[in-house]
C-alpha cells in the first residue's frame, strides 16, 4: 500500500468516526442509572474500534513516508540475490543523513518514465572510474569480486569523454541521464550527486548502461525526466518474505 492509499483509508475511517459522533443518540428520561450499568453500545464500540483503526493507520504512515516501507519485487532483474515476489523491507531513514555506499541494494524512482520505482546495487559513487570489460567491472582500476551476479555482463562499458560508452557508443543525452559537461569535474569520473547502478541479472537488467545515472536529490540533469525531481526512496537491507528466504541484504 501506498502512502497516498493509506492516507486514503484513514480519511474514510475519520469521515465514518465524525459521522457516528454526530449522529444523536435517543436517551430516555429517568435512564441515567440504568445506562451506567449497561454495557457499551454498538455505536460506543464501533467508535472505540475506528479510534484504533486511525491511530494505527497514522503511525504506519510516518512509518512507510519517513523510516521505513515495504517493496515487492515485480522483476527478474535482481536475479540471483532477489526473486520474482520476495518482499523487502527498505530503510527510507538512512539516505537522510548518508549516501549509499558500493553494494548497496537501492529502491529509487529511475530516471525515465515509469509508473514504479526501480530495485539496483551500487556500483559506482561520485569520483569513481568504472570500465566493463570482459565480463568484469573494474571500479578506479580494481576489478570487483560480485559472487551475487547471475551472469557476467555481456557489453562493453567505460565512463569517458564526458559520457558513458556502452559497446563504443555513447548514451543519448535524451534517453539517458547523463548530465551536460559544466557538471563533470573530470571527463571519466562519475559526477557529483551521480550513481552507476546495475542489476545483479546483469544480462536482463534495464539499469545504468540503458538509462544512465541514478540520483539521491536534486533534479534530473538529462533524459526524459529532465528537471523533474530525482532521490532515492531507501535502502534494501532485509528480505523477509518467503520465509524460507528470509535474510540480511548484503
Amino acid at each position: 500500500m501506498t502512502p497516498l492509499e493509506l492516507l486514503a483509508l484513514i480519511a474514510v475511517f475519520a469521515i465514518v468516526r465524525v459521522a457516528i459522533s454526530i449522529r444523536p443518540t435517543p436517551v430516555t428520561a429517568g435512564a441515567d442509572a440504568d445506562a451506567a450499568a449497561a454495557p457499551p453500545s454498538k455505536r460506543t464500540v464501533v467508535r472505540e474500534y475506528l479510534d484504533a483503526f486511525i491511530v494505527a493507520g497514522l503511525v504506519a504512515l510516518f512509518l512507510i513516508t519517513f523510516v521505513m516501507r515495504t517493496f515487492f519485487i515485480p522483476s527478474g532483474s535482481m536475479e540471483p540475490t532477489l526473486q520474482i515476489h520476495d518482499v523487502l523491507l527498505v530503510n527510507e531513514f538512512e539516505y537522510r543523513f548518508t549516501t549509499p555506499h558500493e553494494g548497496d541494494i537501492v529502491v529509487f524512482p529511475p530516471p525515465i518514465i515509469s509508473p514504479n520505482d526501480f530495485i539496483k546495487r551500487t556500483i559506482g559513487l561520485p569520483g569513481d572510474t568504472i570500465r566493463v570489460h570482459a565480463g568484469t567491472v573494474y571500479r578506479n582500476g580494481t576489478a570487483l569480486s560480485e559472487p551475487y551476479i547471475a551472469e557476467t555482463p555481456n557489453y562493453e562499458l567505460e565512463i569517458k569523454n564526458y559520457g558513458i560508452y556502452v559497446d563504443g557508443t555513447p548514451l543519448d543525452p535524451t534517453l539517458a541521464n547523463v548530465p551536460p559537461r559544466a557538471r563533470w569535474s573530470a571527463p571519466d569520473r562519475i559526477p557529483d550527486g551521480c550513481y552507476l547502478m546495475f542489476g545483479d541479472n546483469r544480462r536482463y537488467s534495464e539499469d545504468s548502461h540503458i538509462w544512465g545515472f541514478a540520483q539521491p536529490g536534486g533534479a534530473f540533469e538529462a533524459g526524459p525526466r529532465k528537471g523533474e525531481k530525482a532521490s532515492f526512496t531507501g535502502h534494501a537491507f532485509l528480505l523477509f518474505w518467503p520465509l524460507n528466504r528470509i535474510r540480511v541484504l548484503k
